[in-house]
């Protein structure tokens, strides 16, 4: 095992992939990981606090995304902010990350401890994206009714991008999904 290697998150995280694919989250164990990775296990934990964490490694830098937009934005307008801030977390996802998200995705929803910790994560970017609109100004409870529906969008934007029928970039599905829900909530008389 080469001690210093560069990439080893991304290779913990690759492995961590394959054998929840290959063998069940539940069955992999973080000595597999770090073995399938060219890593020890001390390794895997500089990276990781447990296995779960391969998976949701990043969270933070999305929170950062939606809330960093908000508080840059030059916008007034609430549905604005939400417009950037959705626009923002589309550098999350370029193109190359597709088929992991795609796995990813497929392993969470197989297992519900991890999609309940999914949920959490949407939760706690509603909760930030929230704050940051209160802090810009917008009242409650249109802070809450729009940190928590951008997140909607989100999620249905992000699950049309993983479909295996939809070949867009995240972002051309972020605004789309923006608009069908601004067309719903105000329909033209």
């Amino acid at each position: 095992m080469t001690r210093w290697a560069p990439g080893a998150r991304e290779r913990l995280q690759a492995a961590a992939l394959d054998l929840f694919v290959e063998q069940g989250y539940d069955e992999t164990t973080v000595s597999q990981i770090a073995a399938r990775a060219g890593v020890t296990d001390r390794t895997f934990f500089r990276h990781f606090a447990d296995k779960r964490e391969s998976l949701f490694a990043g969270s933070d830098r999305l929170v950062d995304l939606f809330t960093g937009a908000v508080e840059r934005s030059t916008a007034h307008d609430p549905l604005d902010l939400a417009s950037e801030a959705l626009a923002a977390s589309a550098e999350f996802f370029p193109p190359e990350r597709l088929a992991w998200s795609r796995t990813r995705t497929a392993v969470v929803l197989a297992n519900p401890a991890l999609a309940e910790r999914e949920q959490l994560k949407m939760v706690t970017i509603a909760q930030a994206l929230a704050r940051s609109l209160r802090e810009r100004g917008v009242p409650e409870p249109a802070a809450t009714l729009l940190g928590r529906s951008t997140v909607t969008v989100f999620q249905v934007a992000f699950d049309r991008w993983i479909s295996e029928g939809e070949d867009r970039p995240v972002l051309d599905l972020l605004q789309d999904t923006l608009s069908q829900l601004r067309t719903t909530l105000a329909p033209s008389a």
